[in-house]
């Protein structure tokens, strides 16, 4: 298989090229993309690298990392690229790791690889301890949007991909800056493409970091429950009609009732003076238990509902046979 690297570069002059220098043979393209950087990493690439292997490609205006990932992501697939692996060209995304990546999508087990930092206790001891608190809680939070339950460090940049799935994907809507990551999760999902974690250790050095939570916040939380939504309704009632669904909606409807019920009869008794009989509370409380067993059972379902057949084994099968 052809092999490709994507770095986006933006204000990386100091460490892109020992990246590159980094890559293995078994690489066929580099693809450096110059984020319209204002320190001219395309042209300082163009003018110091000595790899044939690298192809600059220039944006013409900051898309951030996201789009300047697509623009790599699109000449791949017109060059015939059968796996892309994102490497960031800071430093920090150690190149010697990439056959992990791709090993299991050469082998036909999974569709698209991450690195997961958090798999082993000894990979978290360097990072800063508002980081790690902070990639948990996003890390739970992904796995509510995007369905894949069994991953961590969804923030995590260092990924490999099958271009056979990529052209499945609407690569232009894709977000083009720090939701990149848990968006290509989110889309991935929709086709029941397969994806894997692939322990990896942190590496920070004492640079500052630009994401800001208290800014960010607000908007990945809106993000994260729109992509919610988005997946419950496509998955449970446009694509399929299935006991999720089920479970779901009587749920959601038994606790609705039980509690709009509940709390009018103690309205009454407030006002009235008299406490509600047994029978009062029982029809109140039922419900509701009922109800959030219902729920229950919903998460259950989805937990255990995750794509196992990777997708490009069955865009292989149809495509035709060159020989």
């Amino acid at each position: 298989m052809r092999i490709a690297v994507a770095i986006p570069c933006y204000k990386v002059t100091q460490h892109v090229l020992g990246v590159i220098a980094a890559i293995g043979p078994e690489v066929h393209t580099i693809y450096a993309v110059d984020d319209a950087c204002p320190e001219g990493s395309g042209r300082f690439i163009e003018e110091h690298n000595q790899d044939p292997r690298v192809k600059v490609l220039f944006n013409p205006e900051n898309r951030g990392v996201g789009g300047a990932i697509v623009t790599a992501y699109k000449a791949a697939i017109a060059d015939g690229m059968d796996i892309v692996v994102k490497i960031d060209g800071d430093g920090q995304m150690n190149p010697a790791l990439l056959p992990k990546f791709i090993r299991p999508l050469l082998r036909g087990e999974a569709d698209y690889t991450k690195g997961n930092r958090f798999f082993r206790p000894e990979s978290v001891q360097g990072m800063p301890p508002v980081r790690l608190f902070g990639n948990a809680v996003l890390s739970f939070m992904t796995k509510l949007s995007c369905g894949y339950w069994n991953l961590m460090d969804p923030t995590n940049g260092y990924t490999a991909a099958r271009t056979c799935v990529l052209a499945e994907l609407p690569l232009d809507k894709l977000e083009k800056r720090y939701f990149f990551e848990t968006d290509m999760l989110f889309r991935l999902n929709t086709l029941r493409a397969v994806v894997k974690d692939i322990p990896m250790d942190s590496v920070y050095a004492d640079e500052e970091s630009n994401l800001k939570i208290g800014k960010v916040l607000p908007e990945f939380l809106k993000k994260h429950a729109s992509r919610l939504w988005r997946r419950y309704v496509y998955n449970y009632f446009v694509r399929d009609f299935n006991v999720g669904t089920l479970y779901s909606l009587f749920g959601v409807l038994l606790l609705t009732v039980g509690s709009a019920f509940g709390a009018m009869h103690w309205l009454d008794s407030a006002r009235s003076n008299q406490p509600a009989t047994s029978g009062t509370v029982m029809l109140a409380a039922l419900p509701v238990l009922i109800g959030i067993q219902f729920l229950i059972a919903f998460l259950h379902y989805d937990v255990s509902n995750l794509p196992t057949d990777p997708l490009s084994n069955s865009l292989a099968a149809q495509q035709p046979d060159e020989s």
